[in-house]
């Protein structure tokens, strides 16, 4: 391989959202969705020569990293969006709030189906209006939406879409999308779809499919979100953008932002640009090292199977599984015990089930295995 996903610097005293939650204990931390892999020297190249620059001022969307995201969703996702379609935000969990602020009133609610990333259920209590979370379903040995359930909640408000979906790792398909939007026309619901996770598509015979590529730009009311962040692993440069064609709630979504969102910072723009112009042999190595991953992952689970429920995922970094079979109060805690540290189902709207992230070296994803299988093992029979 031509880049280095096999070590990491090391992450403590650096105010490391993962790493400190466990300073000063032995816990492998594979819980936030933030990879320990070494930037894109490409994007380090970058960083470099902004910093060389020696002026950090207020910094507006300039040119390139305009035609760098335009480039980026024409080429990749076959979207050809126009500029003033296009919003830079400090991130997507700021984006999430605006739209439930923005795209909610007199009453109308937030809609989404669960288990899902937890902002998508904090933003409307944030802003003070009503949820509905319908759980996802099993069909056909994956996660899918259900559209009979769907189907009886009242019109009005915005539909918070994950796609790829976090935590249960699926690519929703034409048909289910097309589904979605449809009924999205009928209920008069807004759609609001967070696709950070797009470009992490590990199983190679599914694919992405934008909401915006199926939207009628002009009639449908279709907000999307985007960011390098999880793809490139550069959450700490807070650069996202949404994507609105619709002019109408385009100005909503731009009146709320009004006074609370100011500038994005200068290498948040410098980070996005060289990820989107120059990153992408890195993004297909570290492809190949999350399928690794990813299978070792699997095998693991294959061994616990009769304790645990895991279900193949079709992109993300984030392994899901129901450990409601196991004879513990707090699996997350007994784990963590054991020197793991996941990420607990209950805020994602699913109490007894757990996440972990597989964004790692593998040498460390096969040290905190060797750890969660001893705590298997201390399991009463």
């Amino acid at each position: 391989m031509k880049y280095d996903f096999t070590s990491f610097p090391d992450r403590s005293d650096t105010g490391s959202l993962k790493w400190d939650r466990y300073a000063d204990k032995d816990v492998l931390p594979l819980w936030v969705a933030d990879m320990d892999f070494r930037s894109a020297p490409e994007i380090l190249e970058a960083l470099h020569r902004r910093v060389d620059h020696n002026v950090f001022g207020y910094t507006l969307p300039h040119e390139e990293p305009v035609e760098a995201v335009l480039n980026y969703l024409k080429t990749k996702h076959g979207l050809t969006v126009q500029r003033e379609a296009l919003l830079f935000l400090p991130g997507l969990v700021p984006a999430l709030n605006l739209a439930a602020r923005a795209f909610c009133r007199d009453g109308a609610s937030v809609v989404t189906s669960t288990p899902v990333y937890p902002p998508f259920l904090t933003a409307p209590t944030n802003a003070r209006v009503p949820l509905h979370d319908v759980p996802l379903i099993r069909k056909d040995g994956r996660w899918t939406m259900d559209f009979d359930a769907l189907a009886l909640i009242d019109s009005g408000g915005t539909f918070f879409l994950c796609n790829p979906h976090n935590p249960v790792g699926t690519c929703f398909t034409e048909t289910e999308l097309r589904r979605l939007i449809t009924l999205c026309r009928e209920k008069d619901w807004i759609l609001c779809s967070d696709e950070i996770h797009c470009d992490l598509v590990l199983d190679e015979t599914a694919r992405h499919i934008p909401t915006l590529a199926l939207a009628d730009s002009e009639t449908d009311s279709v907000a999307a979100l985007y960011a390098p962040s999880k793809t490139y692993n550069l959450p700490g440069l807070a650069c996202a953008f949404a994507v609105i064609p619709n002019p109408q709630l385009r100005a909503r979504f731009k009146r709320e932002i009004q006074g609370i969102i100011t500038e994005i910072n200068c290498f948040g723009y410098a980070g996005c640009t060289a990820a989107y112009n120059e990153g992408e042999p890195w993004r297909q190595e570290l492809l190949q090292v999350l399928r690794t991953n990813r299978g070792k992952v699997y095998d693991f689970f294959e061994t616990q199977s009769d304790r645990i429920s895991f279900y193949p995922m079709e992109a993300t970094y984030l392994a899901w599984f129901d450990c409601r079979k196991l004879p513990l109060e707090n699996p997350g805690q007994y784990f963590e015990e054991h020197g793991v540290g996941l990420s607990d189902g209950t805020p994602f709207g699913a109490p007894g089930w757990l996440r972990l992230n597989f964004g790692c070296p593998t040498e460390l994803l096969e040290k905190a295995l060797g750890r969660l299988q001893k705590a298997f093992d201390a399991l009463p029979s």
